[in-house]
């Protein structure tokens, strides 16, 4: 394996305390700054994918998680298995409400169609495979296609290893490149989650806020064949052995302890250019958040007498409304800042030293211009697009990756379409049996409505004309005329039936040609535009790519200058990030200090006995009679519920192990504070502060509460 970059970077750079998403394989370099902070393992040992603890630290892809048992027990958020609860959820047996526990194995349930428990065991740098010599030399789409087939390449490699799934992700925009080899456990099952009460207490009105009471989490369990293989759902299938679970705190978290969090955050831009910034946080973001609100308002009024279609929808608005508050949050820190100002001012300074140095200029001047020409092109198309995006059918869009499956399909797997290749079809498979359980024709109708009414409100010229002649679109058309087109769609589709849709995993382009469905007919008929707007968007991203790595090469090499580490942005990758328990001086806009932790005694506060804040009422009597078991914290005089901490997570460690300095289990990270989630884009060391759930509140509320006895037995509790 070739010397990272960033290795060499750090080599002569410093770190500032508890910033980074670090890689497993740099921790050495910051040994004396995790030593410093009080870690009492060897940085060394975290390098050891296989081996204790990060062989315990798995992925659920788009959540993190860990295994807490011999028998393949996984601990992870309430709102990462959110949508397998809602998935076994009926009317009459509401588990979101009432929660779940399987009193044994022959219990639990199958979690949501498509579920995963990925185990990653290895990552090396590919680098040099990806961009060989000949790659090197090309620009534009046919760059990207040679990317494409070198990745594939080493990607069919990896998982000619059966049972395994392999991809190949990019670090500092695209300038180097890591192959990830996962075990895919497919069997996945619901083991237990509290109620909505607890695990969504304080729901949106409290999300991204401190103080919190959020018992924010739940366990799954992963099954491989009766050979510990990989392998599909089977009632003869048997727990997985992990190599290595995480143990139960031996003592109890204080003020000041040091802290890891262990996941697979998603993605930050902390690397990103002024252009970026201020298209995503004057014009990207404000969209986003006007179209989450006007969704939301849509399903809720379609759903509102309607119990088994809000609960096809609870998981998505759930999702909708934490983005929708997410995003808010960072345009009201934005707007306060001068961080635009700042990213110019360094992107200036970025700019001198390349352009007053002849060797500098030399390697990266042209780039450096090229790539905000680049990117301003990107940008104006995606805002020609927005609106076209947001108003294809749902339906259309499953139908027009279908088809393209189809095609796609009639190849030699190897020069497929990355995305639409053999090892793709399971994840098809289970988004099209996902829908039975997450789509209703009247929602989605609703929503057809609101934002075709947008489109068609465009001129002519703004719109996309083979986008009307497929759907039938004309130009002028009122609001009845669009209302009776979208009803005659899925009045005369079959799609609404989950065995057609099914059916179409395995059409042939033919079979697709001679149907008379409308979302059918309308996707083979886009198939050739679709083609074309794919080319030139490859053309662009070909270009940008080339010149985005030469602009981070740059940027490593004068952040070095100035004696500045630099780490990756967040990519869905293995991360480990490091600090310690600690509150606010100042939290809130009246100058009230927070607590690193909060206590039972918030929750009974807090309850109303109805929606967002209706704690159960075992567990209010519980709190009441003071049942503390051998949870409670004498200095707290109560259980410990939540507490703050100065991790640096992002969307994506949702579920992330949080580890002491002996490597032991105290917690879940579940959260940020709201002022503080600009640091996906601006970390502030004052105020970002991360929320777990502690795992003395997880332990008592399975106790005291929900008799939870053989769960607590696995986990070593007596």
């Amino acid at each position: 394996m070739r010397k990272s970059l960033l290795v060499l970077t750090l080599a002569s750079g410093f770190v500032l305390a508890d910033e980074g998403m670090w890689m497993p394989q740099q921790l050495p370099a910051i040994a004396s700054q995790l030593k410093a902070a009080g870690l009492a393992l060897d940085p060394a040992n975290l390098t050891k994918l296989t081996e204790f603890p990060m062989a315990a630290i798995v992925s659920l892809g788009g959540c993190s998680a860990s295994f807490v048992s011999s028998k393949g027990l996984v601990a992870t958020n309430h709102h990462c298995v959110y949508n397998s609860i809602a998935h076994n959820s009926t009317p009459e047996n509401d588990l979101l409400t009432n929660g779940f526990l399987a009193a044994s194995f022959a219990d639990e349930v199958p979690a949501a169609p498509g579920s995963r428990v990925y185990v990653t065991k290895a990552v090396d740098n590919v680098t040099t495979q990806v961009i060989d010599a000949s790659t090197a030399k090309l620009s534009g789409k046919k760059r990207v296609d040679a990317i494409e087939t070198n990745q594939k390449k080493l990607i069919a490699e990896c998982e000619q290893d059966e049972g395994h799934r392999c991809r190949v992700a990019a670090y500092y925009g695209s300038l180097e490149y890591y192959l990830i080899k996962q075990l895919e456990i497919k069997d996945v099952r619901l083991v237990h989650a509290p109620a909505e009460g607890v695990g969504k207490f304080g729901g949106d009105t409290d999300n991204w806020m401190w103080p919190r009471h959020t018992g924010d989490y739940g366990f799954l369990r992963a099954y491989v064949s009766p050979q510990g293989k990989s392998a599909d759902y089977h009632s003869d299938n048997v727990p997985y052995q992990p190599d290595h679970y995480l143990t139960l705190a031996a003592e109890a978290l204080q003020e000041g302890d040091f802290v890891m969090a262990l996941g697979y955050p998603g993605r930050t831009n902390r690397h990103r250019l002024p252009a970026e910034v201020s298209e995503t946080f004057e014009w990207s973001y404000p969209n986003t958040v006007q179209q989450f609100k006007d969704t939301l308002a849509i399903i809720d009024q379609v759903t509102a007498s309607n119990k088994d279609a809000a609960l096809k929808y609870a998981s998505r608005v759930a999702g909708l409304n934490n983005y929708m508050k997410n995003r808010q949050g960072m345009l009201d820190s934005f707007a306060d800042s001068d961080f635009l100002a700042r990213k110019t001012a360094e992107h200036q300074a970025l700019s001198s030293w390349v352009n007053n140095n002849r060797d500098n200029k030399k390697a990266y001047a042209k780039d450096l211009t090229a790539i905000d020409t680049l990117l301003g092109e990107q940008h104006r198309k995606a805002r020609a697009d927005y609106a076209l995006e947001n108003a294809t059918p749902r339906l259309l869009s499953l139908t027009r990756s279908l088809y393209r499956l189809a095609e796609e399909s009639t190849k030699p797997d190897t020069v497929r379409k990355a995305g639409f290749q053999q090892r793709d079809i399971p994840r098809y498979q289970a988004f099209v049996a996902g829908m039975e359980r997450n789509f209703d024709v009247g929602v989605e109708k609703a929503l057809d409505m609101y934002n075709l009414t947008k489109y068609v409100a465009l001129t002519k010229k703004q719109r996309n004309a083979d986008f009307d002649k497929a759907l039938g679109i004309k130009d002028g058309i009122s609001k009845s005329e669009l209302s009776t087109l979208i009803d005659s769609w899925y009045t005369n589709s079959g799609l609404t039936e989950l065995s057609n849709r099914q059916a179409l995993i395995d059409s042939t382009p033919a079979q697709f040609s001679q149907s008379e469905d409308p979302f059918i007919m309308a996707a083979v008929a886009l198939y050739k535009a679709d083609l074309k707007q794919e080319a030139q968007a490859e053309e662009l991203a070909g270009k940008i790519q080339q010149a985005y790595a030469s602009y981070m090469r740059a940027k490593m090499a004068f952040m070095q200058s100035q004696g500045h580490a630099v780490y990756p942005d967040a990519n869905s990758t293995l991360r480990v990030t490091y600090g310690n328990v600690k509150g606010r001086a100042h939290g809130n806009e009246d100058g009230n200090a927070w607590a690193p932790f909060t206590t039972l005694r918030g929750i009974t506060a807090k309850a109303t006995g109805e929606g967002e804040f209706n704690a159960p009422q075992n567990q209010l009597a519980a709190i009441k009679s003071k049942q503390y078991g051998n949870y409670f914290d004498p200095a707290l005089n109560s259980v410990p519920v939540n507490y703050l901490a100065t991790l640096d997570i992002t969307g994506g460690n949702s579920g992330s192990a949080i580890l002491n300095s002996k490597g032991e289990f105290v917690g879940l990270a579940f959260d940020g504070t709201l002022d503080s989630i600009i640091s996906d884009w601006d970390y502030n060391p004052a105020n970002t502060r991360s929320i777990q759930v502690d795992l003395r509140f997880m332990l008592w509320q399975m106790q005291q509460v929900d008799n939870a006895t053989a769960l607590l037995q696995e986990l070593g509790v007596n």
